[in-house]
């Protein structure tokens, strides 16, 4: 069974690399401060940023299984770009649901690292105007040296591929959409993110939600700053959406909308 892992900033920025990277081109609202709260105590954690919160240490699936109320299948985006993301996805609702979901699934593993992924997210997912060649450089930097961290974690020497059957993934489980609009959606995303340090060690399982908004832009949809910035301005003062797993009575409970990925 998957212990459920400890709340580490290294982690933490594993799990929400497309909100990192809003951050860093300067359009995402940054708050510091990570979440030390147990899971299940859904409005008391401090937000980060594009309005996320760290990994719940202490979180354990109930053995009850209880289906969620709400599913959706996304659709698949229409190709694979030269970073190897999948875009290309319908203008649709369903379609954004689904890239917010595909932009926000990484994995660093073998020899992927962190950096990889948050430059694929950076050239793939982010709006014409902040992709400038400044702003790759600060997300460089910065996804240097969390991939530092994690590697110091790990007990690796820095820059390093990762050991066979290390790794850390980060996968949307489910959403809820904040506010929806013709050519932009903005929703809390629910992810859980694993790691293993090896072959032989225990895999940790934490859970992670961040805000993130997206636009319609030149035939795709796009993360934009802008749009995760008004998400927060809307959602102040209201009350968090727990982070629980599907099959979790709270899940329901919290208004998350499980994805199963369609044909």
């Amino acid at each position: 069974m998957a212990r459920r892992g400890t709340n580490t900033k290294a982690v933490w920025a594993a799990g929400a690399l497309a909100v990192t990277v809003l951050a860093l081109t300067g359009y995402a609202m940054l708050n510091g401060g990570d979440d030390n709260s147990q899971a299940g105590k859904g409005d008391e954690e401090s937000p980060s940023a594009g309005g996320s919160t760290g990994p719940k240490p202490s979180y354990t699936v109930p053995g009850d299984w209880t289906e969620p109320e709400r599913w959706a299948a996304l659709p698949k985006g229409a190709r694979t770009d030269r970073y190897g993301s999948e875009v290309g996805f319908p203008h649709t609702e369903q379609g954004a649901e689904a890239m917010l979901a595909a932009a926000n699934n990484t994995a660093a593993e073998d020899s992927t690292s962190l950096v990889d992924e948050q430059l694929r997210i950076f050239h793939s997912y982010i709006t014409k105007d902040a992709r400038t060649e400044q702003n790759a450089e600060k997300v460089e930097l910065a996804a240097g040296q969390t991939d530092k961290e994690l590697h110091r974690k790990f007990s690796l020497k820095p820059g390093s591929d990762l050991p066979s059957g290390a790794y850390v993934r980060n996968t949307v489980i489910g959403f809820k959409v904040i506010a929806k609009a013709d050519d932009e959606v903005s929703a809390w995303l629910l992810a859980r993110v694993t790691e293993k340090a090896g072959e032989t060690a225990k895999e940790s399982v934490t859970y992670t939600r961040t805000v993130v908004g997206i636009d319609w832009e030149n035939g795709d949809w796009k993360l934009s700053g802008t749009v995760t910035s008004r998400a927060m301005q809307e959602i102040q003062g209201q009350a968090k959406p727990q982070m629980v797993a599907p099959g979790d009575a709270a899940f329901n409970q919290a208004g998350w909308t499980a994805i199963r990925e369609a044909s």
